[in-house]
């Protein structure tokens, strides 16, 4: 419950927001000022459990010690310097990305939307030299979701997303997910690349059949097309392995990062095979601040925790733990009707609106957020202890039993 107080803070700082802030983002009345774990503390102190993490970003959980050192110790070297010159940090960090995936190759930028630039750029310009101007088309899916940049904005399968900022680039064509004759239906001899997530997050926690994955990309070898696979939400351990195709047994030939790989700092990676590579040469692409030495020395340390020994296994046990805990709610409850997701990135998919059940959580403590209208979306740190998830069930036990 909020003091007169603490009221009176917070209304200060949404008045100072709304004056200065273009409205771009519908805020919640609440502003952290620290965070540690998986808890983070208000303008008035008050703690509260985080299943967002900043939307499936703070990994490692917040003000992680090995990532604060990181930052510290090349903060007092260099900040910054221009991709006209060599940045070890950011050589080290391809070299651990290559090393752990298919790719031969590293892009770095500054964030998954413009990750997912280059991939488009990257395949279009690959498919035109190798094959002829008219292999541009892009496939993608219906409630895909890949940015706010006009090229990513264009590539997004949500009207919603889109509207009022047409004309849209050209050249993207939609397909619903997970739905093999569509994608066949769809396909002609103009398609350079299917763009995809292989498990939609914003479009609703959607996990695709097993050999879903594996059936696309065998279509993109036989008929000249890449596979992209957009795994900025799903990548660096989120659904328990470091990428989520490698549960489908499919390899892309072009992989965008960015959300947890800098653990808070802002930095995209656009990984893929050497061949795919060469259309890229000096000129054709840049990002002034893309893997600059200070995010590139933190992702660095990033990575190196999430795959050390036993991480990535505790990932999954923790996300079946958690799952498990979301299933008996089903079980209880009508209004819930499917639990959704892999790993630590999972959802609750209601018979109704989620957004007052959201609002009632931070009430209780506790961040998670909504997707689709329905769906109650879980991004925690990958950190979350069991005795959390069990917090967290408690609370959205008595929230159902209301709603």
């Amino acid at each position: 419950m909020k003091t007169m107080e603490s009221k009176k803070n917070i209304d200060q700082i949404v008045e100072r927001a709304s004056t200065v802030l273009m409205h771009t983002y519908a805020r919640t009345p609440v502003a952290f000022q620290k965070g540690q774990g998986c808890r983070v503390w208000d303008q008035d102190g008050r703690v509260y459990l985080d299943f967002l993490a900043g939307i499936a970003v703070t990994a490692l959980g917040h003000s992680h010690p090995r990532v604060v050192e990181s930052l510290k110790e090349q903060a007092e070297k260099i900040l910054h310097t221009s991709n006209l010159y060599h940045i070890e940090p950011q050589i080290a960090l391809a070299e651990q990305l290559v090393t752990h995936s298919f790719a031969d190759q590293v892009f770095f930028c500054n964030s998954g939307t413009e990750a997912n630039e280059g991939a488009i750029k990257l395949a279009r310009r690959f498919s035109i030299e190798k094959f002829g101007p008219r292999k541009t088309t892009i496939l993608c899916m219906q409630n895909s979701f890949h940015g706010r940049t006009l090229g990513s904005l264009s590539a997004t399968g949500q009207e919603k997303f889109q509207k009022g900022f047409g004309p849209l680039v050209p050249g993207f064509s939609f397909v619903p997910f997970n739905d093999l004759p569509a994608l066949d239906q769809k396909w002609d001899d103009s398609v350079c690349a299917v763009f995809m997530e292989p498990v939609q997050g914003e479009g609703g926690i959607r996990v695709p059949d097993q050999d879903y994955l594996k059936e696309v990309k065998k279509r993109c070898r036989e008929r000249q097309a890449l596979l992209i696979l957009d795994e900025v939400q799903t990548g660096l351990g989120r659904t328990g392995t470091l990428f989520a195709h490698e549960q489908f047994d499919c390899q892309p030939d072009i992989m965008t990062l960015a959300k947890a790989l800098g653990n808070g700092l802002p930095i995209g990676a656009l990984l893929t095979t050497g061949e795919v590579a060469q259309a890229f040469q000096p000129g054709t692409h840049a990002a002034t601040f893309g893997g600059n030495p200070l995010v590139t020395a933190v992702a660095c340390t990033v990575l190196k925790i999430i795959s050390e020994e036993g991480f990535l296994a505790r990932v999954r046990q923790t996300g079946a733990y958690f799952r498990e805990g979301l299933k008996i709610l089903k079980d209880e409850f009508p209004q819930v009707i499917e639990v959704r997701g892999m790993g630590l990135l999972l959802g609750l998919a209601l018979d109704r609106p989620g957004k007052p059940l959201v609002e009632a959580c931070l009430d209780q403590g506790f961040l998670i957020n909504c997707t689709q209208d329905t769906v109650l979306r879980f991004t925690p740190p990958l950190i979350v202890e069991k005795e959390e998830i069990d917090a967290l069930i408690k609370v959205l036990r008595e929230l159902l039993r209301k709603n």
